[in-house]
């Protein structure tokens, strides 16, 4: 059988030789390879389940050659997972957010990320940091280091003028953005979102290469749809609560596979990002309730299965 014919809008982008996207599902992010004659660096390396994957995705596409650097965009676990393994095969520099740095050098598991969401990270180190206004020679071009606080206050985006590209990391998708999670904690996130929006309106963009999901051409598009969900999000921010939980519940289904609703509710407690989106959405005595009204609209959606007090990650495709 022949594939449907695409619109010029679903038509895979042109990227230049130097850049190689590895279009990764969840759990992981993407990663974006980009090799010229002095070095070879990878943008994001995905979760810690998938670290091997990702050492065998590089390995493949540089053969005999060494990967040289490490670059993330921010510190969730779906963006440097990868980090750990990639360094134990390559002898190659990392460089993160300036603003992680210090929660990095001394591994600070209540200011981390990992153990707040219900997931894990390979311990890693760095070698350097990333702040705004510098520029990165990488895959033959020069980019410019964009701060771009919102879904995370540290994250940022990478821009090259000259072939009019944008690494905007969990800042833009084609069709949304990443979950504000600084308002999950009653701190500023939707104008930081709004102004990275912004930011991203201003440049002249050819081509978008967006933390999950393919690069894709039809920035003005992207960004309507960005602003409206913004917008739609302020009215009301239990509506971001309500995807935050849901986001992390499928997150760690797919991780685990199969867990029970007692195990889901005892999770709330122990990861903060968790209980503070639970805690905007219902008292303490009302999170079974809650969870069992989440799991089945994700169950509906078909983002899992529903078993009695089971839930499971959808089958996997053959």
């Amino acid at each position: 059988m022949n594939a449907p014919a695409q619109s010029p809008a679903q038509l895979p982008v042109q990227l230049p030789e130097s850049i190689r996207v590895f279009e990764r599902g969840w759990l992981s992010s993407n990663n974006v390879l980009l090799v010229d004659e002095t070095r070879a660096a990878l943008v994001d390396t995905g979760y810690a389940t998938h670290a091997a994957q990702t050492v065998a995705l590089v390995r493949h596409a540089l053969g005999t050659r060494a990967l040289d650097l490490i670059v993330n965009t921010h510190l969730h676990s779906d963006h440097c997972g990868g980090n750990a393994q990639l360094q134990a095969a390559w002898p190659c520099e990392t460089r993160i957010p300036a603003r992680s740095a210090a929660v990095v050098r001394d591994w600070d598991e209540t200011r981390l990320t990992f153990r707040a969401t219900g997931q894990t990270c390979e311990r890693f180190g760095f070698t350097g940091t990333l702040v705004p206004g510098e520029r990165l020679a990488l895959g033959g071009f020069e980019w410019e280091v964009i701060g771009a606080p919102g879904h995370d206050p540290d994250s940022v985006m990478l821009y090259a003028a000259g072939p009019r590209l944008l690494i905007s990391a969990d800042a833009l998708w084609e069709h949304g953005f990443g979950v504000i999670f600084p308002e999950l904690d009653g701190e500023s996130g939707f104008a930081e979102q709004q102004a990275v929006l912004e930011t991203i309106a201003k440049l002249d963009v050819r081509i978008v290469i967006p933390g999950h999901g393919a690069p894709f051409a039809n920035v003005e598009t992207a960004l309507e749809r960005a602003f409206s969900r913004l917008a739609w999000l302020r009215a009301d921010p239990a509506r971001n609560a309500r995807n935050a939980l849901k986001v992390l519940i499928v997150f760690k289904l797919l991780e685990v596979r199969t867990m029970t609703l007692a195990t889901l509710d005892t999770m709330l407690d122990d990861a903060a990002a968790m209980r503070a989106a639970a805690s905007q959405l219902a008292p303490r005595h009302a999170w079974r309730a809650l969870l069992g009204e989440l799991t089945a609209e994700l169950a509906k959606s078909g983002a899992l299965v529903l078993n009695g007090e089971r839930i499971e990650a959808p089958a996997l495709a053959a």
